[in-house]
């Protein structure tokens, strides 16, 4: 019985008889690479979310970007909306009457 192609650029074949999925006499390293990427990748977004420590694709001395980051844009959101409320009551109370 024969192999059945599952990803022919990695050289992975399928025995159909056993229901294992083998390499054809070609490496794994090219997907242990990739995956080794990947995880590298996702450490890097999971430690975004503390906002301290070094980015990997950012330079030197750049280790609490994200926390200052945050903070200046919530300063934003924060007075834009105390700024609405302010607004809306005022002129509730100019013109309305609560």
């Amino acid at each position: 019985m024969g192999y059945v192609l599952v990803l022919p650029e990695f050289g992975l074949v399928a025995d159909p008889i056993a229901g294992i999925v083998t390499t054809a006499g070609v490496s794994y390293q090219p997907v242990i690479d990739q995956v080794a990427e990947l995880e590298t990748i996702a450490e890097d977004l999971v430690g975004m979310l503390s906002g301290e420590g070094n980015f990997l694709n950012s330079f030197p001395g750049r280790e609490k970007t994200l926390m200052k980051a945050g903070m200046v844009t919530s300063l934003w959101y924060g007075l834009a909306v105390g700024l609405f409320v302010a607004f809306v009551l005022a002129f509730t109370l100019n013109f309305g009457g609560i």
